[in-house]
C-alpha cells in the first residue's frame, strides 16, 4: 500500500508538464543570457577562486569563499546519482537516456547560474556567515511570502527524510555488494558518521566539502577514464547508440521512447540538482564582490556533475555490457545485458569496474559511493539548516531556544531517514527522492522565470563593468533597488 501511494504521488509530479517546465525553462534562460554557459566557460574556471569580499575588525571572514559554496553544491550533485542514478537511467530508458542527461545539464547550466545570481541578490546575514536561496529571491523578489514559506518547508521536509533515503540505498546496495555488510549496519554507520560532522555546523560541513568532493571526484573519473580506454574500440558504437536510442532511432529496446526521454530527465535533474535550488542554498552563503560571479561558478559544477562523473559511469556501464533493460510500466526485462544483476543497479557500476580490477572493482566503487553519499548527505544538512534559519528569521516572534531545538530535531529526523533508506527496497526509495526533487523544482522553476529579467541585469551589470575596466566587480545592490541592510545586520531572534 505505502509502495502504491508513493508511486501515484511521483507520477503526478513527474508528469510530462514538469519535464518540458525543466527543459523549456533552460533554453529560455540560455537564450535571455545569451549562452552564458558556453561564451563565459573561462570566467566560469576562474569564478570558483574569487576572493571573499568582506573583511571584519577581527580580521575573520563573512560567509565561505566562492570556491567552499561550489564544494558544498558539487558535493549535493555528485552522489549516488552518479553511479546508481546512471544506472537506473539506463534500466529504464536505455542508452538514449545518457543523451538527455546531457540536455538537461547543458540547459540546465543557465539555469544553475540564474538561481545562483540570484541568491547572492537577496541572501541574508546571519551569525558570521551568509544565507538565502530561493525562499529569498522568491519572497524579496517577488514579494509572495506565502510562497517563499512553502519553499522552504519543502526544501527542510525533502532534503531531511526524502533525499538523505536515496543516498543511504545506494550506499547499502553497494556494500552489500561488495564486503556483505548488513544494510542495518551500513545504515547506522553512516548515520553516526554524519552525526559527527553536522554537529560542527555549517562551516564544518563547507570545510570537509571543500577537501573531499575535489578528491573524490577525481579519482573516480581517472579511474572511469582507464576502464574506457581499455574498451576504446567499442566507444563509436557506444556514442552512436547514446545519440540514436535518444529519438527513438535503431532502439536497442523498442517502446520505451517516452520513458527514455522522462529517465534522462529525471536522472539529470536529481543529479545535477539545476532548477532544483539546492545550489543557490549553498550560493547564498559564498561572501564574493558581485553575484554573477557566482551564477557562473555553479554553472560549472552542473558540467562537472553530468559531463564528467556521469558520464564516466555511463561510458563504463555501456562499452562493458553490465547493465539490463526494463519495461517502466510491466518490469519485464526486454535487455539482459547482464541478467544475473537483475534490478541490482549499483552492481551495473560495481560489474563494469571490476572487469578491469579484477576481483576489487566492486570493493571500490563501494567505497568512491560511500565518500560521494557522505558529501552529498552534508549538504542536504546545509540547505535543511538553512531553511530552518529562513523560516525563524521572517517571524516576528521567533526565539534562539526555538530555532536551535528545531534544528536538532531535524538533525534526528535526517539521520533516521539514513537508516530507514538503507534499509528499504531500492525502487521504492527512488521514487521517495524523486518527489522531494520534484516538488522544489516545480516551485524554484516556476519563480525563476518571473525573475529571470533581474539576473540576466546583474549578468549585464557584471559584463558592463568588466569592459569598463574593473577586475573584479562589485555589485551594488541599491542600484537594483534591494534593500542591502539584511547583508550587513542581523536580525536578532529573542531568547
Amino acid at each position: 500500500m505505502f509502495e502504491r501511494i508513493v508511486s501515484l504521488i511521483n507520477d503526478i509530479i513527474w508528469s510530462p508538464a514538469l519535464v518540458v517546465l525543466l527543459v523549456g525553462a533552460g533554453l529560455y534562460f540560455t537564450f535571455r543570457t545569451r549562452f552564458v554557459q558556453v561564451r563565459r566557460f573561462k570566467e566560469m574556471v576562474r569564478s570558483l577562486f574569487a576572493k571573499k569580499k568582506e573583511t571584519q575588525a577581527d580580521g575573520s571572514k563573512k560567509g565561505i569563499s566562492s570556491f567552499e559554496a561550489f564544494c558544498v553544491a558539487l558535493s549535493g550533485r555528485v552522489g549516488t546519482g552518479n553511479i546508481v542514478g546512471v544506472a537506473t537511467a539506463l534500466a529504464f530508458g536505455g542508452p538514449g537516456a545518457i543523451f538527455w542527461m546531457w540536455i538537461i545539464a547543458f540547459f540546465g547550466a543557465s539555469t544553475a547560474f540564474m538561481e545562483s545570481t540570484l541568491a547572492q541578490m537577496y541572501r541574508f546575514h546571519h551569525r558570521n556567515t551568509f544565507r538565502g536561496g530561493p525562499y529569498s529571491y522568491i519572497e524579496h523578489g517577488m514579494n509572495l511570502k506565502w510562497l517563499a514559506v512553502l519553499f522552504a518547508a519543502v526544501t527542510v521536509v525533502a532534503n531531511a527524510t526524502l533525499l538523505p533515503t536515496v543516498q543511504a540505498n545506494g550506499v547499502s546496495s553497494a556494500l552489500g555488494n561488495a564486503f556483505g555488510v548488513s544494510p542495518l549496519a551500513s545504515g547506522l554507520g553512516l548515520a553516526v558518521l554524519l552525526a559527527l560532522v553536522i554537529i560542527g555546523g555549517v562551516r564544518g560541513i563547507a570545510r570537509v566539502a571543500s577537501y573531499v568532493t575535489p578528491f573524490m571526484a577525481l579519482a573516480y573519473i581517472l579511474l572511469s577514464l582507464v576502464i574506457i580506454g581499455l574498451h576504446i574500440d567499442q566507444v563509436p558504437a557506444v556514442l552512436g547508440a547514446i545519440v540514436t536510442n535518444a529519438f527513438g532511432i535503431k532502439p536497442v529496446a523498442g517502446g520505451i521512447l517516452g520513458s527514455t526521454i522522462m529517465m534522462g530527465v529525471k536522472r539529470g535533474i536529481y543529479s545535477n540538482e539545476a532548477g532544483q535550488g539546492g545550489g543557490a542554498i549553498a550560493s547564498a552563503s559564498a561572501d564574493v564582490p558581485h553575484p554573477a560571479r557566482q551564477g557562473l561558478a555553479q554553472a560549472f559544477s552542473v558540467y562537472v556533475d553530468t559531463l564528467l562523473v556521469c558520464t564516466a559511469t555511463a561510458l563504463m556501464i555501456l562499452c562493458s555490457g553490465t547493465y539490463n533493460i526494463f519495461d517502466a510500466k510491466s518490469g519485464e526485462m526486454i535487455v539482459a545485458g547482464a541478467p544475473e544483476l537483475g534490478s541490482n543497479y549499483v552492481g551495473y557500476t560495481q560489474a563494469a569496474v571490476d572487469t578491469v580490477l579484477h576481483g576489487v572493482g566492486s570493493q571500490f566503487v563501494g567505497i568512491v559511493l560511500v565518500f560521494f553519499v557522505f558529501t552529498t548527505i552534508m549538504a542536504y544538512y546545509f540547505y535543511v539548516e538553512s531553511g530552518i534559519v529562513y523560516l525563524f528569521h521572517r517571524s516576528k516572534t521567533a526565539t534562539k531556544r526555538a530555532e536551535t531545538a528545531t534544528i536538532w530535531i531535524f538533525r534526528i529526523l535526517l539521520l533516521s531517514a539514513t537508516v530507514f533508506g538503507a534499509l528499504k527496497e531500492a525502487d521504492t526509495i527512488w521514487m521517495l527522492g524523486d518527489i522531494g526533487v520534484g516538488l522544489m523544482a516545480w516551485i524554484n522553476v516556476v519563480a525563476l522565470l518571473f525573475l529571470c529579467p533581474k539576473g540576466v541585469a546583474a549578468l549585464r551589470d557584471y559584463e558592463r563593468r568588466q569592459k569598463a575596466g574593473e577586475k573584479d566587480p562589485v555589485f551594488h545592490p541599491s542600484e537594483f533597488g534591494i534593500d542591502s541592510s539584511s547583508w550587513e545586520e542581523e536580525k536578532p531572534l529573542n531568547p
